[in-house]
């Protein structure tokens, strides 16, 4: 299929393409890898009447690591960049662990880190990533810019908090406490198929080895990345053992996550397929906090 009729525009600046937007509003879609929204406008499930093509804001490509610890991301930074950087492997390596799980490699030299968030689709690896590990994100327009928390920023079903004049330009990973293990598992059928469920594990141990901190954080299991805090709150102040990641994985499983099921899993299967992930990323995340 082919998409509807748009104009096209290419500018040289943020602030020129941030004009753009303020201009024609939800009518100007930004293009940048392209991967998620030309499937979409050909199948005339996403409609734009122009695209503003942003590859040549080079300003919006980079990973850098600040004073105070964040690792900031450019809303341009490939998929293929996040997969590779020493900064991510180092600061960020639930970032770099999970990169190779986010489809083909041909579509990781094209994706972006911000066209994926701002997309906001529940079965994609990088809300999730974004939300275990409690990022912000940036969002510029011509009336200034804003910083909208990891918690606030995805709505719902491929929508999220950027108004209609907004562009997401950045996005600040904290450091991690020390004794922090991370883990991320998923399942699909296929290697680069879309996963049939996947979650990314955050724990941070106290010195004495119980759980002070933990987040877990479900794809393909809810209109958007789920946060299952009731489970996370089980792990809360205990010390690590198998009957606890095992009660942490069915409150998660049977009480937070909201599979819809598709033609490949049904939403029963996708909850025993969470409980089996959730041991595992628990496990690991665990292990990787006491080394």
């Amino acid at each position: 299929m082919k998409p509807a009729a748009f104009d096209y525009a290419i500018p040289d600046t943020l602030d020129a393409a941030l004009a753009l937007k303020a201009q024609h509003g939800d009518d100007a879609k930004f293009l940048a890898g392209g991967q998620s929204l030309i499937p979409a406008m050909n199948f005339r499930l996403a409609l734009a009447s122009l695209l503003v093509d942003v590859n040549g804001l080079a300003e919006l490509n980079y990973i850098r690591r600040t004073d105070d610890g964040e690792l900031r991301l450019g809303a341009l930074t490939r998929h293929r960049q996040l997969e590779r950087d020493p900064l991510v492997k180092q600061y960020a390596p639930l970032m770099h662990e999970a990169m190779p799980h986010v489809a083909h490699p041909q579509i990781r030299n094209r994706g972006t880190i911000g066209g994926s968030l701002a997309h906001a689709d529940p079965a994609a690896e990088l809300p999730v990533l974004t939300v275990a590990l409690r990022a912000r994100f940036k969002a510029q327009s011509v009336r200034g810019e804003r910083w909208i928390a990891c918690d606030d920023f995805f709505h719902t079903l491929f929508t999220t908090d950027l108004a209609s004049d907004e562009m997401l330009t950045e996005v600040a990973l904290p450091s991690l406490p020390s004794r922090t293990g991370t883990a991320f598992v998923e399942f699909s059928r296929r290697r680069g198929d879309y996963a049939l469920m996947g979650v990314a594990a955050v724990v941070t141990v106290g010195e004495n080895g119980a759980c002070q901190q933990a987040r877990l954080v479900y794809l393909n299991a809810g209109e958007g990345p789920v946060n299952a805090r009731k489970a996370a709150g089980v792990l809360q102040g205990q010390t690590p053992s198998p009957k606890l990641i095992d009660e942490a994985a069915s409150v998660a499983a049977d009480s937070e996550i909201e599979p819809m099921g598709s033609v490949h899993a049904s939403p029963a299967y996708q909850r025993h397929l969470a409980k089996v992930l959730t041991r595992r990323a628990l496990k690991q995340a665990f292990e990787r906090a006491h080394t």
